[in-house]
């Protein structure tokens, strides 16, 4: 696996335990809102930060999703 694709994973679980979540429920939120497409596409800039900042990141991605 890819280091991008092994991020990935780490963003859905971090995510999913800092909402308390299930897996299947972290899956379906990641995939309405297309948050993988995101996480992938802005790996770069993500993977140097802590958990905190992408729990709160892909937060805001969601809302603006929602409202737009």
């Amino acid at each position: 696996m890819s280091r991008q694709g092994e991020f990935l994973i780490y963003c859905l679980e971090m995510y999913r335990m800092a909402k308390k979540m299930t897996g299947k429920q972290a899956i379906e939120l990641f995939k309405k809102y297309g948050i993988s497409h995101y996480v992938m596409s802005c790996y770069e800039a993500l993977h140097t930060t802590g958990w905190q900042y992408i729990v709160q990141d892909i937060d805001l991605f969601v809302e603006a999703r929602q409202t737009g």
